[in-house]
């Protein structure tokens, strides 16, 4: 479960919308079958550091305390995660936004319950240190990939600095080839996420111009259910929200050994994963209340979050129409969370 192994955060989206629309054509995904109280919700999850905590949750016995019977299932490939929820293997996965309105377009039924955190620092485009700003990178060399969040990170930095796409010279790459291109001098500023991010500014001698932090709630991860487990039991996805945010309180009174104990499941150095903490904001109960809140033009916004990333996958063919963005998101847990 190596912390190196970033999450390949919308990687996997052409796969999965190959997958989607053959689903599409047999009548939808088989629902998961756990309609009974007694029997498990399974939740996935994948290497990113906020999502971790899911192990905090389970070794420290808060779902017991809460009592809710949740196993955790790991998958190295984010990818798979996505697969696994769309096609009903798990009850629920640790994943973007960004990826949840791929399956919600091709009418599979999900609902976000929680966000878990922001990337607040952990994306970024790392540059050259003689640039001096995001204009400075008119006509540079330029890459990140496709479709990714990463991409619409850079985006959004140049249409806030009045420029676009074209105005730079754009390398469609990976993350895992976009860091040792600017390392090694290719590139004149690469869109990374963390390790890529830290590594590319030591090793390649760059600087962040640009971040998660200048666009906060732009990348929120969250907990995100398919609809018949929410209708079937929602005292579970309670207990299980009430769980979460415990944890998170235990975290701030024992971080040494929380991050000791994720450190390990992430076969990593606690310094390592706490370097990696620094780039996420871990998202508390009234952070969430805001989150599920509505507004117009502002990305801390779920739902204005949400109906901007989907413009942008439109635009590559990424997604389809999705007629309801309200029904993606179910915030009574986290409002009940809050109250308590």
């Amino acid at each position: 479960m190596k912390m190196g192994k970033a999450r390949q955060r919308m990687a996997g989206m052409l796969a999965l919308a190959v997958l989607l629309t053959a689903l599409a054509g047999c009548g939808g995904a088989k629902e998961t079958s756990s309609g009974a109280s007694g029997e498990p919700i399974t939740i996935a999850l994948s290497p990113w550091p906020g999502w971790f905590f899911w192990y905090l949750v389970d070794e420290k016995g808060f779902f017991e305390k809460h009592g809710v019977n949740v196993e955790l299932k790991w998958f190295p490939v984010y990818s798979d995660s996505l697969q696994a929820l769309a096609t009903g293997k798990v009850d629920a996965n640790s994943q973007t936004l960004s990826d949840t309105l791929a399956p919600a377009s091709k009418g599979i039924g999900l609902k976000a319950v929680l966000v878990n955190d922001n990337s607040f620092g952990g994306d970024a485009i790392v540059s050259k240190t003689n640039i001096g700003s995001i204009q400075e990178l008119k006509g540079k060399t330029v890459a990140t990939e496709l479709g990714t969040v990463d991409h619409l990170l850079l985006l959004t930095a140049l249409a806030q600095n009045g420029m676009g796409e074209k105005d730079v010279n754009y390398v469609n790459m990976t993350v895992n080839d976009a860091g040792p291109a600017f390392i090694s001098g290719k590139t004149d500023a690469s869109v990374l996420w963390e390790p890529f991010k830290t590594t590319a500014v030591k090793e390649g001698k760059g600087k962040v111009l640009f971040s998660s932090k200048d666009t906060p709630g732009l990348i929120p991860d969250l907990l995100v259910f398919r609809d018949n487990v929410v209708k079937d039991r929602p005292d579970d996805i309670q207990r299980i929200v009430d769980a979460w945010f415990e944890a998170l309180n235990y975290f701030k009174s024992h971080q040494d050994e929380a991050i000791k104990l994720m450190a390990e499941k992430a076969e990593t150095t606690p310094a390592d994963f706490k370097q990696g903490l620094s780039g996420i904001k871990l998202f508390g109960a009234d952070d969430n209340v805001k989150a599920f809140g509505k507004r117009d033009s502002d990305y801390t916004s779920l739902s204005f979050t949400a109906k901007t990333t989907a413009d942008f996958l439109k635009k590559l063919d990424m997604v389809g129409d999705i007629k309801d963005f309200d029904a993606l998101f179910d915030a009574r847990f986290v409002e009940k969370a809050a109250k308590e």
